[in-house]
């Protein structure tokens, strides 16, 4: 899959988590799309007692609001790709989700799929 046979619903989640990261300022923003369509947008935190990266919010936001899977997340950064963890966090309820990295600017710069 290109960056140009992205569908309406996957351009959803890229501005959901550039608004996530853009509002805060913060150094990543995410969005998850979950089995009905809904969908769940995060910014990474970096406080004293709790990091938490915005794919793994995102993922818990849709979690723990009951979700039963993931079709697609995107993660927006200036940074490297998903690391590790946040394709476990995604794994863990979207084996086949597709993983989104994007860059600030809105640009494609990998897709993972299962």
């Amino acid at each position: 899959m290109t960056d140009d046979q992205l569908g309406e619903e996957d351009i959803k989640i890229i501005t959901l988590a550039r608004s996530a990261r853009a509002r805060v300022g913060s150094a990543e923003g995410a969005a998850v799309r979950d089995e009905t369509g809904r969908t769940y947008a995060a910014a990474s935190i970096a406080l004293p007692s709790l990091r938490l990266s915005a794919l793994a919010l995102a993922v818990a936001m849709a979690a723990s609001s009951g979700a039963a899977s993931l079709e697609a997340a995107a993660l927006v950064s200036d940074g490297h790709a998903p690391g590790p963890a946040d394709i476990a966090a995604v794994r863990d309820i979207g084996k086949r989700a597709l993983i989104l990295h994007i860059a600030p600017d809105g640009t494609v710069r990998s897709i993972l799929t299962p």
